[in-house]
C-alpha cells in the first residue's frame, strides 16, 4: 500500500521534518532500501548507515535529523516503524467463500465474510467469526469456536472444543487441544488419565509454526491476551500463560504450571510441572526450571537449576576457572607426601 510521508505521520503520532509529500510504498532495511522503502534507527551510532541509504524517509529518535531525508521522529522509532507496517505492508486476504473442496458439516456456522480454503475440514457445530480466514487443509474439530478476525495458516489442527477469541494467528503445522501426557502407573502398566479438557486462547495471540498446546486433563489449559509464542514449542495439559507474556522456539512448559504476566522466556526453556513464574520474569535461554519451582515476580533466572542472574554468572565464573582450581588443588596434595 503506497502513502505520504504526512499520512504515516498523522498515522502515527509522529513529528515530520521535511516534505510531507513524499512517497513511501515499503519498509526496507538502511542497505537495501529502494527510494520508496521506509527505514529506521534507534541510535546516533546508525546515523550514517541512514544518511547513506537511498530511502527518503526515516523514523528516528527525538533530537536525530538526517541530512537530506524526510525525518519522523518518535520516542519509539522501531515500535514506530512495527505500527507503520500496518499501513504500508498489509497481509493479503483472500476474498470471502468457501472453497468447493472443502468439507463443511451442514451444523457448521460461518459468520461473515469468511474465507474456507483448499481440503478444509470442518466438523459439526464448529463457529467460525466474521472476517476469519481458514486456510489449505486446516482441520477444526466438532464443537470449536473461533473469534472474529482470525487466520488460521495452511495445516493448522484444531482438536474438538478448542476456543479461540478475537484476532489470533496460528501459523503453519500448529496444533491445539491434543491430549496432554498424561499417565498413572499400576498393575504393571501405564493407565492413561483422562485428557476431556479444553484450550482456551484469548484476543490477539499469535502462536508460530509446528506448536503444540494440549488440552488440560480435566480442566483449561489457558493462553491470555496478547501472548506471542514461537515456533516449535510444546505447552502442556492445564498450563496457564498470562497476558502479554513471550515465549521462544523450542521451549518445554510441563503440565499445571502458570506463567503470570508479561513474561519473557528464552529459546529452549525447560520447565518442569508445578511451577510458578510470576509477572515480569525472565527465564534465560537453555535454563531450566525444577518441579515445583517459583520464580519470583520481576525476577531474571538463568541456568539449571534456575538461579538469579547475579548468582548464576558468579558460579558460572567460577565453573570456568575449576581446571586452574584442580590442578592447584593437586598440587598441594603432592607437596604433603
Amino acid at each position: 500500500m503506497s502513502c505520504t510521508a504526512g499520512e504515516l505521520a498523522k498515522f502515527l503520532g509522529a513529528t515530520i521534518v521535511g516534505d510531507g509529500q513524499t512517497p513511501l510504498s515499503g519498509m526496507a532495511m538502511p542497505e537495501n532500501a529502494r527510494a520508496e522503502d521506509l527505514i529506521y534507527i534507534d541510535s546516533p551510532r546508525h546515523l550514517q548507515r541512514a544518511e547513506n541509504s537511498a530511502a527518503k524517509c526515516a523514523l528516528a529518535p527525538p533530537g536525530l535529523q538526517l541530512k537530506g531525508k524526510t525525518t519522523l521522529t518518535a520516542e519509539n522509532p522501531k515500535l514506530a516503524f512495527a505500527k507503520a507496517a500496518a499501513l504500508l505492508l498489509p497481509q493479503f486476504a483472500p476474498p470471502p467463500g468457501v472453497h468447493p473442496t472443502a468439507i463443511v458439516a451442514s451444523s457448521a456456522k460461518l459468520g461473515a465474510n469468511v474465507f474456507i480454503g483448499p481440503y478444509v475440514v470442518i466438523e459439526d457445530e464448529v463457529e467460525i467469526g466474521e472476517g476469519s480466514i481458514v486456510e489449505a487443509f486446516c482441520f477444526l474439530g466438532r464443537a470449536t469456536v473461533i473469534g472474529e478476525k482470525c487466520r488460521l495458516h495452511p495445516r493448522v489442527t484444531l482438536y474438538a472444543n478448542s476456543r479461540l477469541a478475537k484476532g489470533v494467528e496460528l501459523h503453519s503445522g500448529v496444533v491445539i487441544g491434543g491430549d496432554g501426557f498424561g499417565y498413572v502407573f499400576g498393575e504393571g502398566r501405564h493407565w492413561k488419565f483422562p485428557q476431556i479438557g479444553t484450550v482456551e486462547i484469548g484476543d490477539n495471540v499469535e502462536i508460530g509454526c509446528n506448536t503444540t498446546i494440549d488440552r488440560g486433563s480435566l480442566g483449561v489449559t489457558s493462553i491470555s491476551t496478547g501472548v506471542k509464542i514461537d515456533n516449535l514449542v510444546q505447552v502442556a495439559h492445564n498450563v496457564s500463560i498470562g497476558a502479554h507474556s513471550i515465549v521462544a522456539s523450542q521451549t518445554g512448559i510441563s503440565g499445571s504450571s502458570s506463567l503470570g504476566e508479561g513474561v519473557i522466556v528464552a529459546g529452549q526453556v525447560g520447565i518442569a510441572d508445578h511451577c510458578k513464574v510470576e509477572d515480569g520474569a525472565i527465564v534465560g535461554g537453555q535454563a531450566g526450571v525444577p518441579t515445583g519451582k517459583t520464580i519470583r515476580r520481576g525476577q531474571t533466572v538463568w541456568g539449571t537449576p534456575a538461579r538469579p542472574l547475579d548468582r548464576f554468572k558468579k558460579q558460572y565464573a567460577a565453573l570456568a576457572r575449576l581446571p586452574e582450581l584442580i590442578e592447584r588443588v593437586e598440587k598441594l596434595e603432592e607437596g604433603k607426601t
